[in-house]
């Protein structure tokens, strides 16, 4: 796969939540005292409620178990980004390749930084009826198919009729300095998306540069 001249930035800092490490004064002890006794009475009552209803819907052994969910429920809280990081797959930002033809794919940073050294991995979204040029990279490149189907050959010779196909769970390793090309064909049903991991910098190397590193079939 073929990047251009792109260059990538590294992820911004993550912030967690705004009030971690805030400590709020507390009440008198005379007011939280009937506060919580209160606050405790409405939530018995809450409580005993909803379990009359459970009971008369889904028996006593299955109100129990209901009861306790969904107290487990409210008592969840959000993880903290600054140790466990999550992106949601409708949150993933996808942009286009710079240096590219439009409309033939789409690239999201995850981690690091394709032309610095280090740890990467981005995900790659290809279009139907585009296929990078042959070319290489610096270091070992380490891919799985995330969703739709990857097709790949090796050599220096482009001959895309020839590639062979990786379905969605499939994985693809591109040893160092071994000529590739890889796409989906004009026929292809969707884009694919594939998750690369690697070592900065890349260095791509094309088999022909007086030759397009995109090419359309």
């Amino acid at each position: 796969m073929n990047h251009g001249d792109m260059k990538t930035g590294t992820p911004g800092k993550k912030r967690g939540p705004h009030n971690v490490g805030s400590h709020r004064p507390l009440p008198d002890s005379g007011n939280s005292v009937t506060l919580n006794l209160s606050g405790n009475a409405r939530n018995i009552s809450r409580r005993t409620a909803l379990r009359s209803t459970l009971v008369g819907l889904f028996g006593g052994s299955m109100a129990g178990l209901l009861l306790e969910f969904a107290a487990g429920e409210a008592r969840a809280e959000s993880i903290n980004p600054n140790q466990t990081f999550v992106v949601e797959p409708n949150d993933i930002q996808f942009k286009p390749w710079q240096g590219l033809p439009q409309a033939s794919g789409e690239m999201a940073m995850m981690y690091g930084d394709l032309n610095k050294p280090g740890p990467y991995l981005v995900l790659m979204k290809w279009n139907p009826g585009w296929f990078s040029a042959p070319h290489n990279y610096g270091t070992d490149r380490i891919c799985v198919v995330v969703s739709g189907t990857w097709w790949v050959n090796s050599g220096a010779d482009f001959t895309p009729a020839q590639a062979v196909p990786v379905h969605a769970g499939g994985f693809v390793l591109r040893h160092a300095r071994t000529w590739h090309y890889d796409g989906v064909p004009a026929d292809g049903k969707e884009p694919v998306i594939i998750a690369v991991f690697g070592m900065g910098p890349v260095d791509i190397r094309l088999a022909d540069p007086g030759q397009p590193s995109w090419r359309r079939v």
